[in-house]
């Protein structure tokens, strides 16, 4: 079964049309990618996806069923979870308390057992602290698990954001730009978490303007121009294809784009 499927999605801010008539489909496991020029619609996209936007006509379906009214919270509990471009952590806060503030999320045990301290307060806080540790694990920062975040790098302060996403146990988990702002190093460390996540059947939809992250752990490819569907395909038709190659570098590309895209 397709786990997610985005339906003539579209949205107008002020009558005027800022995604318009978009759909494709996600597989369990499957990287699908995003891309296109700044102003393309692609955070806009993410955002009527996850719920923090209602479209203005379209529908968003996840695992059969149509969540284009849900929110973001009902949404990570029937398995969807996303990051955000700008970084989400707690400075002051360790990396695992900042993974532990995710896995919350889920919990279900009323706040009188806190302030009581009862027994099953305690026990399930240590599980809380037990499953963010794992979650570093996860993402390679288990050494990092008692440094306060103001003190890490900023490569592994998005893969934070990506533990405490993970929180949530997600089917699909959406990736506004992981690798913005990383050096070369730092890039390579998200693009193998990445490809680790899918392996483990967890499907990625990913923003990204590092072009070369996105050719190479791809499946599919989607771009976008001014709103709307510019192409669709695997990694090595979308960086061949004309329309994209005008739309990043104008009709005079050439080795530029092939040195972008390919």
């Amino acid at each position: 079964m397709t786990l997610l499927s985005v339906i003539g999605l579209g949205i107008d801010f002020g009558g005027i049309t800022a995604v318009n008539a978009l759909d494709f489909d996600v597989q369990p496991g499957e990287i699908v990618s995003i891309i296109g020029p700044n102003g393309a619609g692609k955070t806009t996209l993410f955002n009527m996806i996850s719920g923090i936007y209602q479209p203005s006509r379209g529908h968003v379906v996840l695992e059969g069923r149509d969540v284009t009214d849900m929110e973001p919270h009902k949404l990570a509990e029937r398995g969807m979870s996303r990051t955000f471009q700008n970084l989400q952590s707690f400075d002051q806060m360790t990396a695992l308390e900042n993974v532990m503030v995710g896995c919350h999320m889920s919990e279900r045990s009323p706040i009188w057992a806190d302030l009581l301290r009862l027994p099953s307060s305690s026990r399930r806080n240590r599980q809380t602290q037990e499953k963010a540790m794992a979650l570093l694990e996860r993402v390679h920062l288990v050494k990092a698990a008692h440094m306060e975040a103001s003190s890490l790098s900023y490569g592994a302060l998005k893969r934070i954001d990506i533990a405490r996403a993970l929180a949530c146990d997600p089917k699909i988990l959406l990736l506004d730009e992981p690798a913005a702002g990383c050096n070369a190093v730092e890039t390579e460390e998200i693009d193998e978490l990445i490809a680790e996540i899918a392996k483990e059947g967890v499907a990625i939809l990913l923003v990204e303007h590092d072009m070369k992250l996105v050719m190479k752990i791809s499946d599919h490819v989607i771009a976008l121009n001014y709103g709307e569907k510019l192409a669709e395909g695997k990694p090595s038709e979308i960086s061949r294809d004309p329309k994209v190659v005008e739309a990043y570098l104008g009709s005079h590309g050439g080795k530029e784009a092939a040195h972008a895209l390919g």
